[in-house]
Formats: structure tokens, sequence, C-alpha cells
């Protein structure tokens, strides 16, 4: 692996922390514009809902074709054209004339953005390996997570300068802004010598190989579902805020704020633990930071039916750390179970957790956001079956002659640490 000076250059982490943030801007960004929409269109708190839903699911479905693009024309191009694409979609919603129009362009937004976030990381594994990956994976999601907190808040103060509108304008220049970025400051990692060709028949054998690797699944469920916990009290939170919390659309940074410090913290203990502790090690803090923020949760929903400030929301900083601790190792150890095939991984990822996230918010966070009980009840579910999946993935390691997950070793590359693909 050779990559170009620039590949690793100061800039390469806020650019690529600027296109991941593109999603959580595109989700929490309109929760405060969410009553204006409503008012607007004449439609209930269920549909707008949809504006979420539509947005993930179309990002899900395209995030299984970003990769593998990226792997047959490169990650410059696509990343890109998906941002250029994006901005015409927040052009388009800020225009919108009815609440079907608007759904269309969540739905075309959501279909560009992946771009970003998919192509990003296997960008990331194209530059660098073992531990300066894990590093450069947590300062993007350290910067990454700054975006939950700002979103809403920008959103807030918006509404009363361009009103609902004025939040995708503002979509818009962003993404033609990173876009120029891109173009200037970004070298292409992924060169002809080790680009695959597109097709849909070698597609979608890529994506059957995968599913034959042992170790491969419980990888996915545990990188897709970490973060459903997390993220049901993320897209609860308009009903948490305003019908749980009784706060305006000012409040939002009571939610927001232990999330983002939680997810800093976590991404930046994981770049710290790069070069000092295990892969395992590592994953497994994650765990226990999650399992206590779970405890933590029930405990106070049970203690206080009614929700108060800020114990209720305290949890979330351990939940965000957790998080942010397992995940860039998880998603490294996935990328390299195929290491040709990286960008066609990445989107296989994103789909599996953006389809996930599609269902929490579209039906668990409905049904379970009563109450901070039924989040609590619900969050605990979702961590417990991805600490399933990550024990499931040390168990078949270790059944795998000599394929065994090895004790630390600080200074080795991740690779040396992963089982390779039978």
């Amino acid at each position: 692996m050779n990559p170009t000076p620039r590949a690793v250059q100061r800039s390469l982490p806020w650019l690529l922390a600027a296109l991941s943030m593109i999603g959580p801007f595109s989700i929490d960004a309109v929760f405060p514009a969410f009553p204006a929409i409503g008012l607007r269109f004449a439609v209930d708190d269920a549909a707008l809902q949809q504006l979420i839903s539509m947005y993930l699911v179309t990002y899900a479905v395209m995030s299984l074709f970003h990769g593998a693009v990226s792997d047959a024309l490169g990650r410059k191009p696509v990343m890109i054209a998906g941002m250029l694409l994006y901005a015409l979609a927040s052009v388009g919603a800020a225009l919108s004339t009815s609440f079907a129009m608007l759904l269309a362009c969540r739905g075309l937004q959501g279909a560009c953005a992946g771009a970003g976030l998919v192509v990003g990381r296997a960008l990331i594994r194209d530059s660098l390996e073992g531990a300066a990956a894990q590093r450069l994976m947590s300062q993007v999601m350290m910067i990454f997570g700054v975006a939950p907190v700002i979103a809403p808040m920008v959103g807030a103060l918006l509404l009363p300068l361009g009103g609902w509108h004025g939040i995708f304008w503002l979509l818009s220049g962003f993404s033609v802004a990173l876009a120029l970025a891109l173009g200037w400051l970004l070298d292409e990692t992924h060169p002809p010598s080790r680009r695959t060709a597109f097709a849909l028949r070698p597609l979608l054998a890529g994506y059957v190989s995968f599913g034959r690797d042992t170790l491969f699944w419980p990888l996915l469920a545990a990188s897709s579902v970490n973060f459903a916990g997390l993220f049901l009290y993320i897209a609860s939170a308009p009903r948490i805020v305003r019908e749980l919390l009784h706060l305006s659309a000012q409040g939002f940074p009571w939610l927001f704020v232990p999330v983002v410090a939680g997810m800093v913290t976590g991404a930046w203990c994981s770049g710290r633990l790069a070069e000092r502790a295990s892969v395992r090690v590592t994953v497994n803090l994650g765990y226990v930071s999650m399992g206590l923020a779970c405890t933590l949760h029930l405990a106070l929903a049970i203690a206080l039916p009614q929700p108060r400030l800020p114990w209720s929301m305290l949890p979330l900083i351990l939940h965000g750390i957790g998080v942010q601790l397992a995940f860039p190792t998880l998603t490294l150890l996935l990328l390299d179970r195929f290491p040709q095939r990286r960008g066609g991984i990445s989107s296989v990822q994103a789909f599996a957790s953006l389809l996930l996230c599609s269902v929490v918010a579209g039906l668990f966070s409905p049904l379970l956001s009563t109450s901070m009980l039924g989040l609590a009840l619900g969050a605990s579910a979702l961590t417990a079956a991805g600490a399933l999946a990550w024990w499931r993935y040390g168990t078949l390691a270790r059944r795998t002659p000599g394929r065994d997950l090895p004790p630390a070793d600080p200074g080795a590359p991740i690779q040396a640490e992963i089982a390779e693909p039978r």
C-alpha cells in the first residue's frame, strides 16, 4: 500500500468528517421544523416521522451501490457526484409545494448522502493500515460527533429567519461547498490498477461471497446494531423534548449535548487506545460502557416516571462513549474481511445499519417513545443483540484453526488481529 503524500494530509479527517456530517445534519436539523412543516402541509406526527424514515430507507438501499461504484470508478468522483446531487435534492425540498414533493426530495437526499459516508470509510482503509487507520477513523468520528448537537440548534435558529425552507437551503450550500473542497483537496486513493468492473451480476456475486464468510455475519450485526440503540433516542428526540421533558424547540441540546459529549469522548479514547490495547480490549470496553448506560437508563426510568433534567439524559454520555469505542474497530475488522472489495463491504455495512435505523425511526420510536422506560428497554435489547454478535465473532474466530484472535500486541497492525476470510 503506497498512499500518495496528500492522501494522509491534515485536511483528510476534516473532509471525511464533513462528508459523514451530512447524514446526521439531514436528520436532526429538521426536528425543530416539524411543527411548522406539519402546519404547512396539514399532516400529523406520524406523517412527519416519515421524513426521517424515507430518508433512511433510500440511504440504505443506495448505500449498496455507492461502494461498488467507487470500486469501479474511484473514490473521488463518486463522492463529488453524490454531494452535487444532494445539493439538487435540497433545493427541491426547499421549494416543495406539497408534502409528497417534500418526501420525494427527502428520498433523493438519502439516495445521494451515503456516497460520502460509505466511500469515505473505504478511503480511510485505502490510505492507512493498523493503528493509523484506527486513529483516523476515530478522528473522523470525533468530528462527526459534533453534528447531532449542532444540527437541531442550527435548525431552531433558522426557523425565525428563513423558516423550514432555510434549513434545506443551508444543506444545499454546505454540500456544494463540500463538493468543491473535495475536488480541490482530495487525491484519489483507489487507482485504476485496483479497480473492479461494475456490473450487476459480479456485484451480486460479491455480496453472496460476503455472506458465505462465517465471520462476516457477526461482525456485520455487531457494527450495525450498536448505534441503533443510541439512535432510538436520537430518532425520538421530538417526542422526548416536547412531550416527555415539556421543552420548546430550544430544548434539543438537553438531549444532543450528552450524546455528542459521549461520542466525542469515545472517539478520542478509541484513537488513544489504537496503539495501547488490542482489538478485543477496545471493543469490550465499549460494550461495558454501553451496558452500564443501559442499566442506568432502566434504573432512572423506573425511579423517575416523570423524567428530570439533567439526570434522565446523563446515561446518554456513557452510551455514546461505548458506541464510539467499539464502532471504529468493528468497522475496520469488517473492511478487512475482503481487502479487494472494501467499497462493497462498506456498502453492505451502511445498508444494514441504515435499514435497521429506518426501522427504529419508523416503528420502534413511535411505539416506545411514549415513556423513558419503553426507550430504555428498546435500547437495552438492541445493545444486548450487539454484544451477543461480538461474543459470537470471538467464539467463531477462536474455533478457526490458526486464525484465533491473538493476545494484545499494541504495535501490531490491525490485520494481525483479525481472522482472514475462509
